[in-house]
């Protein structure tokens, strides 16, 4: 392992390059001034294990651990793989602020439809764009795409849709032509890991500087994808189920992966829930369409249920909408509306016992003092 050069504060070019082909910019530049020592590298977390981190300032790669008082809020946040760290040899100092983060409310709630998570998952951090990989097999689902691009939406994201297993087909363009009915305005890409079809596009998402990450089911192709658009095999792949048509956990971490074309991929493990934690829009964006419509209805609080003068429902009736498409809608704003009622409520009760804990400390400094 070589020497680790530093590029901090103070303005030095030595590995500059090679942090900005990492993803280094001007915002993060920024967040040095004032509070790095000439012993504090900044590198970026590459790897995330139980107790451990992998960091890479772009020229060597090493492990480091996390500065104890990091571990615990407000101090500080968890690093999670994408994020921008600065380091003490090998200990985490500092976790830089994120210009994004992939999150989803945390796994748990499988097979309980009232259920809603309890707390936030950060997936990766710092990206540029977000490919929902589906496979053009029985992992094909409008819905699940739907709820996906809200997901990424929500977190201010860039998403890109990649429909694997073209292989499958003499002719996949049905497929394309019914998503773009749910997909507005996001780009299409029809790619096969297993002949490369398709992979020349993607160069253009992985360029060097640039971050992306993968989400989708578990057997879609993610790892077959990486492994094509590396040139070797690098990811470990496994077959998906002819009986239940569903593939396996052969991806088991998050890592940025450097790839020949200059930038980064993260390969996630497959998400069996696609569980959201904030409400940033996503819902607006991904269905553009009944928004829209939904300006032109009678009444400004109309629910597009069974108001009179409703023009969704006028568009349903035309067949300009399907129902499901409807449904999953009013699924997904339920949804929204509830997990914000649950997280007012939660910051409500803890601002609630902060000022109750003050009451405490207050009555206790009087009651010192009427004993002196």
């Amino acid at each position: 392992m070589g020497t680790r050069k530093r590029t901090c504060g103070t303005g030095e070019k030595d590995n500059s390059l090679h942090l900005s082909r990492m993803g280094w910019n001007s915002y993060f530049q920024a967040q040095l001034q004032g509070c790095c020592s000439d012993d504090f590298l900044p590198a970026r977390v590459v790897g995330v294990s139980k107790n451990s981190f992998r960091i890479s300032n772009g020229e060597e790669e090493w492990r480091a651990v996390l500065a104890g008082r990091l571990m615990h809020p407000p101090h500080g946040r968890y690093p999670v793989t994408g994020d921008w760290v600065l380091a003490a040899d090998s200990v985490i100092v500092k976790v830089l602020n994120r210009t994004n983060a992939l999150c989803r409310g945390a796994s748990g709630t499988h097979g309980k439809p009232d259920a809603l998570p309890k707390r936030e998952q950060v997936i990766a951090a710092n990206l540029d764009t977000v490919f929902v990989v589906c496979g053009l097999d029985r992992d094909f689902n409008l819905r699940r795409i739907e709820r996906y691009l809200t997901l990424v939406y929500n977190c201010g994201l860039n998403p890109v849709i990649l429909l694997t297993k073209a292989d499958l087909h003499r002719d996949p363009m049905p497929f394309v032509s019914e998503l773009e009915t749910v997909a507005f305005g996001v780009s299409i890409h029809v790619v096969s890991g297993l002949d490369g079809k398709g992979l020349l596009p993607l160069d253009g998402y992985l360029s060097p500087g640039q971050t992306a990450a993968m989400v989708g089911s578990s057997g879609a192709g993610k790892s077959t994808l990486v492994n094509r658009l590396y040139g070797k095999a690098i990811q470990a792949t496994g077959s998906v189920s002819l009986r239940i048509g569903k593939g396996t956990h052969t991806t088991t971490a998050r890592d940025l992966i450097m790839m020949p074309q200059g930038g980064m991929l993260i390969d996630n493990p497959g998400l069996r829930e696609i569980a959201f934690w904030n409400d940033d829009g996503g819902v607006r964006a991904a269905f553009p369409e009944i928004e829209n419509l939904a300006g032109a209805c009678r009444f400004s609080n109309c629910r597009h249920m069974h108001e009179p003068g409703c023009r969704v429902l006028q568009a349903i009736a035309a067949g300009e909408i399907l129902q499901d498409r409807l449904d999953s809608y009013h699924k997904m704003k339920r949804e929204l509306a509830y997990l914000s009622l649950r997280q007012q409520k939660r910051a409500d009760r803890v601002e609630k016992e902060q000022w109750k804990a003050v009451s405490l400390k207050i009555k206790a400094l009087k009651k010192e003092r009427r004993n002196r």
